[in-house]
């Protein structure tokens, strides 16, 4: 039987990202693979490009009716309308670290009977990610944290941050806002800063002149406290939190005598028991990036959880890249990095 991708538009709020370009419809085809792809009216890349492949052009949001052994592909948020899921997914689904939200898509799955393969936990024979948004949610998230600083700066908090059509426009725009401060530039700690994400993030610090201080998992192996944390304006999170991460901000540090003004929290997992940020409880928005937890002295928080989506045409090419020699392998669903990630989501439901 021929396998069937579909890939569905996003419902998600400010999401323009997918996570497939034509190119690699077009590959998909050629290797033997069924693919469909719905009409979006927020996707950054045109459907005119995925039509001129040939393949099944479909209608928004139709996948609910796609044939039952169908593989839904997309990134974000299904619609919490609470129906069961009888199709094999391919999503983000932040469903096996305890969220409240998590826990209810497994029982949408378990009603259904279908399968989760979870993006976050697509891993090759090494345990390594085979595909992931970490370098331009990086590179996003320091940009918003240099944004919320520059807020500060005059006597505000950020304003509601949008989409770039590239990372030079983004630069371009921090730029033009720095200007008035002269040469005035926060200092930054990354802690996560061989990783992926905390490449990105020190990537834009650097195009911006802020100094950086590199951290990774040798400088946090003391289990903290770490007080070096509170001596930078802006620090940026950028490690995936799972069971032992250290703390990096008590719940203390509100009142402490800081530097520190900005929180990126970029793995931005605040509804997790492992958490290593514990000034905030939620997420933040492109609406409103920063959560003002304490006023004097000033101390705000920015988690936006689709940051890539502020640039989505560069993010969209770079993850489809890593992705594709993947998806090439779904014609074998149950073996390699498929087989990997049903085992996860069969020990989690």
């Amino acid at each position: 039987m021929m396998t069937h991708l579909w890939v569905r538009a996003e419902s998600r709020d400010h999401e323009q990202r997918v996570g497939v370009t034509p190119e690699g419809v077009k590959a998909l085809m050629d290797a033997g693979l069924k693919v469909t792809v719905e009409k979006s009216i927020s996707r950054a890349i045109g459907i005119d490009g995925y039509a001129a492949t040939g393949c099944d052009i479909a209608p928004e949001g139709s996948w609910p009716d796609a044939p039952r052994d169908a593989i839904i592909f997309g990134l974000k948020e299904l619609p919490e309308d609470g129906t069961p899921l009888p199709h094999r997914h391919i999503m983000f689904g932040h469903a096996y670290k305890g969220q409240p939200s998590g826990r209810i898509l497994l029982d949408r799955f378990k009603a259904g009977g279908g399968t989760l393969y979870d993006l976050e936990y697509l891993v090759g024979e090494d345990g390594r990610r085979v595909a992931a948004f970490g370098y331009w949610a990086g590179f996003a998230g320091a940009a918003v944290s240099l944004l919320c600083w520059i807020a500060q700066q005059r006597g505000g908090i950020a304003d509601p941050v949008g989409v770039y059509r590239s990372s030079e426009a983004m630069q371009s725009d921090l730029r033009k806002r720095l200007a008035p401060l002269g040469g005035t530039r926060p200092s930054a700690l990354i802690i996560g800063a061989l990783g992926r994400v905390g490449t990105g993030g020190a990537d834009l610090c650097d195009a911006m002149g802020v100094p950086v201080t590199k951290w990774d998992m040798a400088e946090t192996a003391s289990g903290g406290p770490f007080p070096e944390v509170l001596e930078h304006d802006i620090f940026l999170n950028c490690i995936l939190a799972r069971e032992g991460t250290p703390v990096f901000v008590p719940a203390s540090t509100k009142t402490a005598e800081r530097k520190l003004s900005v929180i990126g929290d970029i793995a931005c997992d605040p509804d997790s028991d492992f958490s290593p940020i514990k000034v905030y409880d939620r997420v933040t928005t492109w609406d409103a990036p920063a959560l003002r937890v304490h006023d004097d002295p000033v101390l705000d928080v920015t988690a936006i959880d689709n940051l890539p989506s502020m640039l989505p045409v560069e993010s969209s090419e770079d993850f489809a890249s890593q992705l594709l020699p993947s998806l090439l392998t779904l014609g074998e669903i149950d073996k390699g990095v498929w087989g990997r990630a049903k085992a996860t989501f069969d020990k989690h439901i």
